[in-house]
């Protein structure tokens, strides 16, 4: 069974008509025989719709376009449904990208809204929660960090926080990044000498920590500050951190002087360090951002068929980092749409603040200011700055913009000639897509665990990593394991070999076009001959394996499937990008290994009782004191176990004593 072609042959050069106009009639007719040749399926799309149509009604809401399969093509808000859907059945006005999802339409799902503005919402949970591949979309796998200052405790703690804001305190952010956020923390720390630790810490400490002795705590855990000495620094860094930086370093100024003139130079000190401190956030400012207050200030640049935007993030005058986006399936879409999407993308994750800088004018501007508002639950004012500071700052960001954007091209040329090169060397027919990075890792044939990352055009791409949980290999096989990964990641391939026009993103659909593996001519054969029993005969494959003496200089080998190797020179560039995808997969699988290995050492055997979830287990560890005791503990003794049913306590009863 052979992997079927990717692409037709009216893409390659060797169709290309010669004309005089060049490339622009090639696209002209390319576009006509790729809209004539799915004719058909675009009737069916359009007959899918103009279904839906007629059941529709003149109400805001959301409608999700789904193929064949069910998967979502596309999803869209609309200030009538009836008359937004309707506008997809007059194929002669649409666009050819529209063109082709509408040949993919199927069926459709809707959703009505109270308000546009709630549809607009609706619309960007929709798009982060599906990504759909005709919808402009704002790739970015990183979370960002806050500070968190807490307000649950008399000595509230400040560290740095991911993920859902559901603990009660003051969050201030978002930073761009770990490295801002971690120096902004540590500054502050020395500036206001909160503590950072967690209350079980905290509630165990006789005697101060580190921290204190290099004056980055005022320890209250051990009382060498009272609460409403306390109380006093954490009003100070609140009002820091909401843009009162001047004052609060006044205040410092002051005392430090009424210290020196009582002769109190170790306060003096003290107080001069927490300046300096001070100063260090003020200083570390990129951005000139003073008098902005509370804003996000964004700037889009376009080149080459790929856009950029760049962020700033002010917050109390105070600039909090940078961070460009890449935004994909732009293609055919106005710049100035791409910029709205990705600002309502972006605060899907990210509380609005009072202001939004953009450098154009938005489409329906002031219905995505009303769904900030909805979402941030104040005012949103987007505006496009005109003269002043905001004017400058804006023009630092377009200029960020367009240097960033260089230096993604830049890399994409140089990560495209790596690609080229790549095939040259391992005799592909052309440049690889989808890369795929397969390792085993395991002690003794313990916990063993394989592991597959994947490569594309612009890096990882780490949303397709999959870890493998050895289920069948005997003890210490790493050939076995290895033909256990390659059984489970390509059954379904094998079975259904159109898998590419299958559910996207998804691993059992989608064909790599190079398999590396890392081993040597014991691992190639493996794999090999396990996809040659599955009737796959058309995957390129490599093995790389460490040279002589398993040695780190350079010298690794590459063995094929015919049994050749090849060498690289120390130096290659192509060498330490192979290299470089062999230690994600090292990295990947020994941390996919290492976590297997944590779960075993603290489970207990109480996990294998069905029903105990955490709580119950928690719940007869603590009345009992271990797992032993809680096996040899009579029916009524675990009847009194706090949180544990009649039912409950039979079960665990039945389960440690059935005949």
């Amino acid at each position: 069974m052979a992997r079927p072609p990717s692409r037709t042959p009216a893409d390659t050069k060797a169709n290309r008509p010669h004309d005089p106009r060049g490339k622009e009639r090639f696209n002209e007719e390319r576009a006509a025989y790729t809209v004539a040749s799915a004719q058909p399926d675009l009737e069916a799309g359009v007959s899918a719709i103009r279904e839906t149509v007629r059941t529709l009604p003149p109400r805001p809401g959301v409608y999700r376009m789904l193929d064949a399969r069910g998967d979502v093509l596309y999803v869209g808000k609309a200030r009538s449904l009836k008359a937004r859907v309707a506008n997809y059945t007059q194929v002669a006005a649409l666009t050819n990208r529209l063109q082709r999802m509408v040949s993919q339409t199927r069926s459709m799902e809707i959703v009505t809204t109270n308000s546009e503005a709630g549809a607009l919402l609706l619309e960007a949970q929709f798009i982060k929660r599906y990504r759909p591949p005709f919808n402009v979309l704002l790739r970015d796998d990183k979370s960002f960090p806050f500070i968190l200052l807490r307000a649950d405790h008399a000595f509230p703690r400040i560290h740095k926080h991911r993920g859902a804001r559901r603990a009660k305190g003051n969050y201030y952010g978002p930073f761009a990044s770990a490295g801002s956020v971690n120096k902004t923390l540590n500054a502050l720390q020395k500036l206001f000498l909160l503590r950072s630790c967690t209350d079980s810490f905290f509630n165990n400490r006789d005697r101060p920590c580190l921290l204190y002795q290099i004056k980055r705590c005022s320890a209250p855990c051990v009382g060498r500050i009272d609460e409403a000495g306390y109380e006093e620094l954490v009003q100070q860094a609140k009002d820091f951190l909401g843009g009162k930086s001047s004052s609060v370093q006044q205040d410092l100024e002051k005392q430090m002087a009424e210290a020196a003139e009582k002769l109190d130079f170790e306060t003096a000190a003290i107080l001069r360090d927490r300046l300096r401190a001070a100063t260090f956030i003020q200083g570390a400012q990129a951005v000139n951002a003073t008098g902005v207050g509370d804003a996000d200030v964004f700037a889009l640049a376009a080149k080459g068929g790929q856009i950029a935007v760049q962020a700033f993030f002010i917050r109390g005058g105070q600039n909090w980092g940078h961070r460009a986006f890449f935004p994909t399936h732009t293609q055919d879409v106005d710049k100035d749409e791409v910029l709205a999407r990705v600002i309502m993308q972006f605060y899907e994750e990210v509380p609005p603040p009072r202001t939004v800088l953009v450098d154009r004018e938005l489409p329906e501007a002031e219905l995505l200011a009303q769904a900030l508002c909805e979402m941030a639950e104040h005012k949103v004012e987007i505006s496009v700055p005109q003269r002043g500071d905001r004017r400058r700052l804006m023009e630092q960001a377009q200029r960020n913009a367009v240097d960033a954007l260089d230096r993604r091209l830049a890399e994409r040329g140089t990560q495209a000639k790596l690609n080229r090169d790549l095939a040259e060397f391992l005799e592909l027919e052309e440049p690889p897509q989808r890369i795929e990075i397969y390792d085993n890792s395991h002690i003794q044939g313990a916990k063993a665990v394989g592991a597959m990352v994947v490569a594309g055009p612009e890096g990882f791409e780490k949303g397709q990593y999959r870890k493998f949980n050895i289920k069948t290999a005997q003890t210490n096989d790493d050939f076995g394991m290895m033909r256990e990964v390659m059984q489970r990641r390509f059954r379904n391939l094998a079975e259904n070999p159109d898998g590419e026009e299958g559910k996207r993103n998804s691993h059992e659909t989608v064909w790599p076009d190079l398999v590396l593996l890392d081993g040597g001519k014991g691992q190639m054969s493996t794999v090999r001959d396990t996809l040659a029993e599955m009737g796959i005969d058309n995957v390129p494959l490599i093995a790389i394996a460490k040279g002589p003496d398993h040695g780190r200089e350079g010298r690794e080998v590459f063995h094929f499937p015919d049994g050749r190797e090849k060498t690289l020179p120390v130096n290659s560039p192509l060498l330490f990008h192979l290299q470089n995808l062999r230690d994600e997969v090292h990295r990947y699988v020994i941390g996919a290994h290492r976590a297997k290995r944590s779960r075993a050492i603290t489970a207990s055997p109480l996990d294998e009782i069905p029903g105990i979830g955490p709580a119950r287990k928690r719940a007869l560890l603590l009345h009992f004191g271990t797992a032993g005791k809680v096996r040899a503990a009579a029916l009524d003794d675990l009847k009194r176990a706090p949180g544990i049913s009649d039912a409950v306590a039979q079960q665990i009863y039945d389960f440690y004593h059935a005949a």
